[in-house]
């Protein structure tokens, strides 16, 4: 599991744009009970993969 800024970095992006990504539904993630996300892994891998096309 990622946490919203460590996405951030992978896609060289800001945290705001992972949580926008987040609630448009364009990624899954867990929300915590402190309000905070973790991204699985296999959801980067799949933005990844849908990026290279």
């Amino acid at each position: 599991m990622l946490t919203t800024s460590e996405v951030a970095e992978i896609f060289n992006v800001t945290r705001h744009v992972v949580a926008k990504w987040i609630r448009e539904g364009k990624i899954n993630a867990i929300k915590l009970p402190g309000g905070r996300y973790r991204v699985p892994e296999s959801e980067v891998e799949k933005i990844w993969k849908s990026l290279k096309q």
